[in-house]
């Protein structure tokens, strides 16, 4: 797996800069610009500290089918709530879901 491409991958999904990244993870900023720089890919802890920027397991950032995966308690929280919507409150929660940016 290239963990970079996958980080970077993430990143553009978000609009994310590094700047950014390193601000949601916890992270400094050099230490993001570095291991771009460098193409060194993070140890585990950083790649935790990224995971947890972008609101995902570990488990998630390494599916390669995003399927039977882990879910954050924040996720499973979530989905909590989502099964107790209507039909067309989840329709209207997916609409501005995908306009948001």
């Amino acid at each position: 797996m290239d963990t970079l491409g996958r980080i970077r991958q993430y990143m553009e999904e978000r609009g994310w800069t590094e700047y950014k990244l390193a601000k949601e993870s916890g992270l400094s900023h050099s230490t993001i610009s570095n291991m771009f720089c460098r193409q060194t890919a993070p140890s585990i802890p950083t790649l935790d500290a990224i995971c947890s920027g972008f609101g995902i397991t570990l488990a998630q950032f390494f599916s390669e089918t995003g399927k039977a995966v882990e879910l954050t308690e924040e996720q499973y929280r979530m989905f909590q709530q989502w099964a107790k919507l209507t039909p067309s409150q989840k329709e209207l929660i997916a609409e501005l879901i995908r306009n948001m940016k």
